[in-house]
């Protein structure tokens, strides 16, 4: 074996030495990638202080993980992913990089101050509203901050809670105003004596979601407002004009943009208005004066006696007498004119003008590839645009525009997405992708010892072939030369001093050995050694070679 392996050279070994360190690893590999398990995501967008925590809860339960992400992702084996998180939320993990109302569950709160108590309940609060505002679809994450100031003694003024909250979002989206609005109820609600105005919100990029200064009226979130309102009164006429014309042209061939300018004044008029022709009786006041009076013409004198009655009836026929009779009646009527007082409040996002776009497909005819465009024609057009100002109500003495065009659509280059195929045999997507993995590195170890390995053994085990072929060749022409050299020098010399050559009496014949000289080498050996040690190395000339080398070496 040591004579094989000197044989083939140092070039050889080292090559095929490398050759099966390859292949000893390359199966190696392949063992540990097949028997290996899936790894599965446990958690991901993990704080730092949840991914260390987790990890040391793994090393203590022995449980094999790959940490992605730059700490962000833990990946367990796909069988003990549920049981896992199980005992991971036994633990409290992940808690968010926030502490909740855990941490009254330490033992070492016997001796624990009231203002140590105090923070960990502010610590707490803060923490449950973090986690359960994170679990809403759009955040990420989110921190809060309280300020809950205690009332102090001898005092009759109180200082109103405040909240801050800095919201991560995911994808760096945004939210709408409702969704604000809710997070400020969800805090306020969860805090005694907190206003939602004064819940005050950020993102991470700084943007400012809500001002929590306790004005609810002015400030980003009546603008946002201004501008849902405006948004939403668009979308609403955009949507009605694509309804109504797709009716017509059909489906995904019309598109409609919508401007409003919208007058966000708020006036308030007062307007008296008085009615002449309703007349109401409101009072009457009547008088009436009746008067008379006589007089009487006589000689005779005034006097005591005369005035009285028994002497005065006597005295009526003597003289002139006259009577005067005066009736007066007077009335006053009061109206009262019908009035009426009328206060009108315009409110805010009254329509001042309206500007519609509306695009229009034309008409194809062919089928497949050889659809032609066709244009609509005016008539029709016009037809569309009435009816389109019967949907958006359009004013011309408003200043409206409405505008309708024929344009050809571009073309929409929709991947075809395949349906996701119900699970065969009760494999999912992920084991067939296993199974195939597997399949592969199966086939590729085959081809690496069909077409590398075999060639290689096929190839060394020929060389040592050849090599001993050689050998023996060379051995046996060597015990030849001496045979041939004893013959000469027990063969009988002729005149000259010269040996005789030795025939069997069967000269001719091809199995006769004949003796040949040469110089380079002392005796004789027989033809056909030499002609068998040339075939073998015109058949193997670098064995030849190296068998060459190797005696040169060993001389």
């Amino acid at each position: 074996m040591f004579n094989l392996i000197q044989s083939l050279g140092p070039a050889r070994v080292i090559a095929m030495a490398g050759v099966a360190a390859g292949l000893i690893g390359f199966f190696i590999f392949l063992t540990a990638r097949v028997t290996a398990p899936q790894m599965s995501l446990l958690y991901s967008g993990l704080e730092t202080t949840d991914s260390s925590q987790i990890v040391a809860q793994l090393d203590s339960q022995q449980i094999p993980y790959e940490i992605k992400g730059n700490g962000t992702q833990i990946l367990v084996p796909d069988n003990m992913v549920a049981r896992t998180r199980l005992q991971m939320a036994g633990e409290g993990l992940p808690s968010g990089g926030s502490v909740g109302y855990e941490i009254f569950d330490r033992g070492d709160s016997l001796g624990t101050t009231s203002f140590v108590q105090n923070i960990n309940k502010v610590r707490a609060l803060e923490g449950e509203l973090a986690r359960t505002i994170k679990s809403l679809d759009r955040v990420a994450g989110a921190r809060v901050h309280l300020v809950l100031p205690e009332r102090e003694l001898f005092t009759r003024e109180r200082r109103r809670p405040t909240a801050s909250i800095v919201l991560k979002l995911k994808g760096g989206g945004s939210l709408q105003s409702g969704q604000i609005a809710s997070i400020q109820h969800l805090v306020a609600a969860a805090i005694p004596d907190l206003d939602t105005s004064r819940v005050s919100i950020i993102d991470d990029r700084g943007n400012l979601l809500a001002r929590g200064d306790g004005d609810e009226e002015g400030g980003a979130s009546a603008v946002s407002s201004i501008d849902e309102f405006r948004s939403k009164y668009e979308s609403k006429i955009k949507s009605a004009v694509e309804k109504l014309l797709a009716r017509s042209v059909g489906n995904g061939k019309v598109r409609a943009e919508v401007t409003a300018e919208l007058d966000y004044d708020r006036i308030t008029t007062n307007s008296e208005t008085y009615d002449p022709d309703g007349q109401v009786v409101r009072s009457t006041q009547t008088i009436s004066e009746n008067a008379s009076s006589t007089d009487s013409e006589g000689n005779q004198p005034v006097t005591v006696a005369g005035s009285l009655p028994e002497n005065r009836s006597g005295q009526g026929d003597q003289g002139n007498t006259s009577a005067t009779r005066n009736d007066r009646s007077e009335e006053t009527v009061n109206f009262e004119i019908s009035k009426s007082n009328t206060v009108k409040v315009t409110e805010s996002g009254v329509l001042k003008r309206l500007s519609v776009a509306v695009l229009v497909d034309g008409i194809y005819e062919g089928e497949g590839d050889a659809k032609a465009y066709k244009p609509r024609p005016p008539e029709e057009l016009e037809q569309l645009a009435t009816l389109a100002r019967s949907a958006v109500g359009y004013n011309e003495g408003r200043g409206d525009i409405l505008e309708v065009v024929n344009l050809q659509f571009a073309p929409l280059n929709i991947l075809d997405i395949p349906e996701e195929e119900a699970a065969f045999l009760g494999l999912g997507k992920d084991d067939y992708f296993r199974i195939s993995e597997i399949i592969i590195f199966a086939i590729v170890g085959l081809l690496v010892v069909l077409l590398v390995l075999r060639p290689l053994v096929s190839r060394a085990l020929a060389i040592a072939q050849a090599q001993a072929e050689a050998v023996a060749a060379a051995r046996t022409a060597q015990i030849e030369a001496e045979r041939a050299q004893q013959a000469v020098l027990s063969a009988p010399k002729g005149p000259d001093g010269q040996p005789l050559a030795v025939t069997d009496g069967s000269e001719g014949e091809d199995d006769v050995d004949s003796m040949i000289n040469m110089a380079q080498v002392e005796g004789r050996v027989r033809a056909s050694s030499v002609k068998k040690i040339g075939d073998i190395v015109d058949k193997h000339p670098e064995e030849a070679l190296a068998i060459m080398r190797n005696w040169m070496y060993q001389e």
